[in-house]
């Protein structure tokens, strides 16, 4: 879907014709992508490359334009069984005119950091900071949920919750490989300011960047040490909680045979003491009760030992 914009005055003011100065173009078409390359001037590889998922981040200082490929995260869904996954976007920033090629899941005019906004540059800026502040909100939410993974395993007696984890972590790995990305790319702008015609404003704009990014890499880079350092330890609880289910069964089983062999000593057919005796059942059923009883004793007396 291609959306037209004139970006002024804080304002965006939404345009029919040709006369915008922002082109917000969110999973474009076959169509569109035609309109981009031959109408625009947008070079198709970088094109293609704004809208793979896996492809890193990175700047190019075209003659007539900036092309840059920068990485987001992508909005959480129940079907991505707990994994947080990346998706690429891609800034085409000429003279007169800016080109957003955007995932499906971007919306332009969300956050307060568009508040500000007065210029084209103004607005590259401020989407990478919305970009930096998503990453930390989704860090704060993998957080909660590794938390409530973590209880659940405290008693889990399968993997389910712990291959979950697993994917927790696969997607922190996505989330650090993609953040150090943006920082070369925020390092490279730094560098090319002149080039790109950056104002001192949005020159300590990017220098606060520069350092929110790098706080954002090193959390991620904590979380994903943690969480690596730590699963050994997880699959050790489900294996031990394993381990205390069997030890129940056991001491079930055995206490279950003892009566049981006690009633089939006086199952034989062969002459038995008691038989005579019209209580006989009784004094074996009571036989069986002291067996089982001495049993449990036995087994509560060693457990407190071992304690």
């Amino acid at each position: 879907m291609l959306t037209r914009y004139r970006v002024h005055d804080s304002a965006f003011e939404e345009l029919q014709d040709e006369g915008a100065n922002l082109v917000v173009c969110v999973s474009p078409t076959d169509a569109e992508r035609t309109y981009l390359v031959g109408k625009l001037g947008i070079d198709e590889h970088t094109l293609q490359s704004a809208m793979d998922p896996d492809e890193i981040s990175r700047l190019e200082l075209e003659p007539d334009h900036v092309a840059m490929i920068f990485k987001r995260p992508k909005n959480y869904s129940a079907e991505d069984q707990y994994v947080f996954k990346v998706s690429s976007m891609g800034f085409f920033l000429f003279p007169e005119r800016l080109v957003i090629v955007a995932p499906p899941d971007f919306v332009l005019r969300e956050g307060k950091q568009l508040a500000k906004v007065r210029t084209l540059h103004d607005l590259v800026l401020r989407t990478i900071e919305r970009t930096i502040s998503h990453y930390l909100g989704h860090l704060r939410v993998i957080t909660m949920v590794a938390d409530s993974l973590e209880k659940k395993i405290n008693r889990a007696m399968e993997n389910r919750y712990l291959l979950n984890l697993f994917s927790l972590e696969k997607g922190i790995v996505y989330y650090q490989n993609a953040i150090h990305g943006n920082g070369v790319v925020i390092d490279k702008l730094r560098n090319a300011a002149s080039k790109i015609g950056f104002s001192q404003e949005n020159l300590e704009l990017l220098e606060d960047l520069a350092i929110e990014n790098q706080q954002c890499y090193k959390q991620t880079e904590i979380y994903s040490t943690i969480f690596a350092s730590l699963m050994d330890a997880r699959a050790s609880i489900v294996s031990n909680n394993l381990n205390q289910l069997f030890k129940l069964l056991n001491i079930v089983t055995i206490a279950i045979m003892v009566p049981t062999f006690v009633v089939s000593v006086f199952s034989m057919n062969v002459r038995i003491p008691l038989e005579e005796r019209p209580g006989a059942f009784w004094i074996i059923l009571g036989l069986s009760a002291l067996a089982s009883g001495v049993f449990l004793l036995a087994w509560w007396w060693s457990s407190r030992r071992s304690r």
